[in-house]
């Protein structure tokens, strides 16, 4: 139990560092800006040194906020995030915990960050933390239901919540056939093949689409470009932490940070096959098998961990492009987005999902 605590620890501490650093290259690269290139070398020594002025910042809190909740509110925050962590499986044996209903559990504890940030706006006494708490909370609750959707799209095709379970049918190790496009009156058995062949968004590719639908919703989630509107720094100065410095700021920006990683990791269980190879076997020469693994194996863990990460990196990279490209929508237009167009859509795509799961045992 000590050992996948260390490990879970080491990775947020490499994810914070990993994620700061190439948030700085990926917008200094894309904007023509030379970033921080002074503190070592390619600036690799910058995040030591904020990570210093952080810890020697004074520890502010207003005179007129409620302490109490304004102390507790970044733990909250950070807590309800990272204990999604705990039901996602990084290789075919490794997993904090195997519930049954892990699909329920992440999107239910993580919607506890939203009682942090309204606790942190209203504590704060500041009336832009107040709004930008209450723009985050209409956001974040809007957005969670075309993002509940798109993830039901999924377990409506893989008939389950367990997030172990929907990676394994995305491979080789599957318990059930796999076909192409998941129509078995086809008769392509790719079962054997693996690969890319087996993700969920060849097994419908229907959920290509509902994928695309889902990374928009996670990047309104996560409060980032162009769904920053909590932390719209023309009108809001910072939103709800406008009143946090030192290492409760950073608290929350650790928390930012992590539910990227997490929402991008949840998209590759979800849509591009988790820990799962992208290389088919081809003939003789078993490029899935082998860079797989066989469940248990040393090989398991060390190619599940990388393809699992590659890809929720990846999607990292994007919500960071995406950042630098667009500009930031209003209210109205990211309102209507929700309602008037992704959720109705998602509705359709929910249908021919199930239809879909018909197809497949037909």
């Amino acid at each position: 139990m000590f050992i996948p605590l260390l490990i879970f620890l080491a990775v947020i501490g490499a994810n914070v560092i990993v994620s700061v650093y190439l948030e700085r290259k990926v917008s200094a690269f894309m904007q023509d800006r030379l970033g921080p290139m002074e503190v070592g070398k390619w600036g690799l020594l910058q995040l030591i040194a904020d990570l210093v002025k952080l810890f020697q910042k004074e520890d502010i809190v207003p005179a007129k906020a409620d302490k109490k909740l304004f102390k507790f509110a970044p733990k909250l925050i950070f807590m309800a995030i990272f204990a999604g962590f705990a039901v996602l499986p990084v290789t075919s044996t490794l997993q904090g915990s195997a519930a049954q209903t892990g699909v329920f559990f992440l999107l239910a504890i993580v919607s506890l960050d939203i009682l942090g940030i309204l606790m942190a706006g209203w504590a704060s006494n500041n009336k832009y933390s107040l709004l930008g708490a209450m723009r985050s909370v209409a956001q974040i609750v809007s957005y969670e239901v075309p993002l509940g959707l798109s993830v039901l799209c999924v377990v409506v095709v893989t008939q389950s919540l367990n997030l172990q379970e929907i990676s394994f049918q995305q491979g080789l190790f599957s318990m059930e056939p796999n076909y192409l496009f998941g129509i078995k009156k086809l008769g392509i058995d790719v079962s054997e093949v693996g690969g890319f062949l087996t993700w969920n968004i060849l097994r419908n590719p229907f959920l290509l689409i509902v994928y695309v639908i889902f990374f928009i919703t996670t990047l309104a989630e996560t409060n980032r470009a162009p769904f920053d509107l909590p932390e719209a720094e023309s009108e809001l100065i910072a939103g709800y932490h406008t009143e946090y410095s030192g290492f409760r700021w950073a608290f929350i920006f650790l928390a930012e940070y992590g539910i990227m990683l997490l929402v991008s990791l949840l998209g590759a269980i979800l849509f591009l096959g988790s820990w799962n190879s992208p290389l088919p076997n081809i003939g003789s020469f078993k490029l899935a098998l082998w860079t797989t693994g066989e469940p248990g194996s040393w090989s398991s863990y060390l190619w599940g961990g990388f393809w699992l990460f590659a890809k929720g990196y990846l999607g990292m990279l994007i919500m960071m492009w995406i950042r630098w490209t667009l500009p930031r929508f209003r209210i109205d237009q990211l309102m209507k987005l929700c309602w008037k167009v992704l959720t109705p859509f998602l509705l359709v795509l929910l249908l021919i999902s199930t239809i879909w799961r018909v197809l497949m045992v037909w």
